[in-house]
């Protein structure tokens, strides 16, 4: 397996660059469409005859996938290039926040894929990137930026690469005693840390899973909950005998900070959270809790009392193998901006508020 070689397919995919991507069932050559432009597409594809690989959620929307096909965000599906789709029309086809904008689309076709495994690991490789699920793709040779596998794209952000990077005291209005531990992979650039807050002894200890959330966390958007939650979650660990903050660099739910917004874009269109995500192509939920196992693996820490309203925070962390001894919850007041946010994660996802 070569990380190197993931890194670099993401790196061009997100300048919009060229990528081959091979699996064992074939070979495919990819352009991200949000970043092609008249120019690079045809140097891509002079002929104008790359389809175009879609995700199946956004393929239903289109008409062209079932509802359960479309329930496997990871399942691809391949749009026959007509000579009326440019790069504009791709576009409109790959971003459903521009749906309102264009709503007449089609009719399109939908081909066989040369290389299933090939396209499936490209849809994983776009969120790994932070971009749209939609490529153009071409078979045949052609010059690329990148080279990558599946099996290359499956393990690259492989928990077990985390370790340690170093630590600090860090004094917080919770707690001025408080220690910073940052973890670092060599396969991807994103740092995570935790928050050591307490005296350690032999006791679980509160431990609290926040992902990152820069609208939240930082800006205090009212449309979630993410900055007080982070707050209320510091407060009950400082009022436990320890307990550790685990932040995770996985930004809306693992799909990346522009696509989060536009998730919001989606939101403001009348879409919950979780359909939001399926339209955009992703999972309603796409984070990796083994990180977090992982890195309470690297402290020393076995048995934890979670501090969650989330039930899969729980599960993924004792399917990663920490034992979750105790759950305990957060309660905070809603306001008026995220009452359907808050619902959404209630009804559909099984948070318990």
């Amino acid at each position: 397996m070569n990380g190197r070689d993931a890194a670099r397919a993401i790196d061009a995919l997100r300048r919009g660059w060229a990528i081959r991507l091979t699996a064992p069932d074939g070979a495919i050559r990819l352009m991200a469409i949000e970043g092609a432009d008249a120019v690079t597409l045809a140097d891509f594809d002079p002929q104008g005859q790359a389809d175009i690989l879609i995700s199946a959620a956004r393929a239903e929307t289109l008409k062209l996938a079932n509802q359960l096909a479309a329930a496997d965000p990871d399942l691809p599906v391949l749009i026959e290039r007509a000579p009326w789709i440019d790069a504009d029309v791709a576009t409109s086809i790959s971003d459903p926040v521009l749906d309102l904008a264009s709503p007449l689309k089609g009719p399109f076709r939908a081909r066989a894929l040369p290389a299933p495994q090939a396209a499936k690991a490209a849809l994983r490789l776009a969120r790994l990137a932070g971009i749209l699920p939609a490529y153009f793709l071409a078979e045949g040779d052609g010059l690329v930026e990148a080279e990558v596998s599946a099996d290359d794209v499956g393990d690259y952000d492989d928990a077990i690469h985390l370790a340690i990077a170093t630590r600090a005291r860090l004094p917080v209005s919770a707690s001025e005693s408080a220690e910073i531990i940052a973890f670092r992979s060599p396969d991807e650039p994103r740092e995570h840390v935790a928050l050591v807050v307490g005296k350690r002894d032999a006791s679980p200890p509160v431990i609290r899973i926040h992902s990152e959330c820069l609208t939240g966390d930082v800006f205090g958007s009212l449309k979630c909950d993410c900055g007080p939650q982070l707050h209320q979650a510091l407060h009950q660990i400082a009022d436990a005998q320890w307990g550790v903050l685990l932040y995770l660099r996985q930004e809306g739910r693992g799909i990346g900070l522009v696509n989060k917004l536009r998730a919001y874009a989606l939101q403001d269109q009348g879409f919950d959270t979780v359909d939001a995500n399926v339209r955009l192509g992703f999972a309603i939920d796409a984070r990796d809790f083994s990180v977090a196992a992982r890195m309470l693996d690297l402290l020393g820490i076995g048995g934890v009392r979670l501090l969650t309203n989330n039930p899969q925070k729980v599960a993924g962390l004792q399917a990663a193998g920490i034992e979750v001894v105790e759950r305990l919850p957060i309660i905070l007041p809603a306001n008026p901006h995220n009452e359907r946010y808050l619902a959404t994660k209630r009804d559909r996802t099984g948070h318990q508020l």
